[in-house]
């Protein structure tokens, strides 16, 4: 398992690439802890291609993208990668994301 400590501004972003088994059945899910509101987290994958497209055994890349939201916030975000019809199985893998959310990020202009 991986862990990544980040500092993120409010309204900054940061994207996140997790290599998937997508076609072998895993997806990955999220759970935020700590400061829950001091973050967010999307998926902007888009669609996974039909499983007709996809060898069997490829990796499926999906992004995340975490949006610092609350100054003085700090959240840790945990992703495991597990088969929904199997949910009493251990994760195949796990990701940790700490997140420390900053002051406001400065605009264009300096300000």
């Amino acid at each position: 398992m991986e862990v990544r400590r980040i500092a993120l501004g409010a309204g900054e972003s940061y994207e996140l690439r997790l290599a998937g088994r997508g076609a072998r059945g895993y997806v990955w899910t999220w759970q935020v802890t700590g400061d829950a509101d001091a973050v967010s987290v999307s998926d902007v994958s888009g669609p996974p291609p039909p499983p007709a497209q996809v060898l069997p055994g490829a990796q499926l890349e999906r992004t995340y993208l975490v949006r610092g939201r609350c100054p003085g916030g700090r959240a840790t975000i945990r992703f495991a990668q597990i088969r929904p019809p199997y949910p009493q199985e251990a994760p195949y893998d796990e990701f940790v994301l700490e997140v420390e959310v900053t002051g406001a990020t400065p605009g264009r202009d300096g300000s």
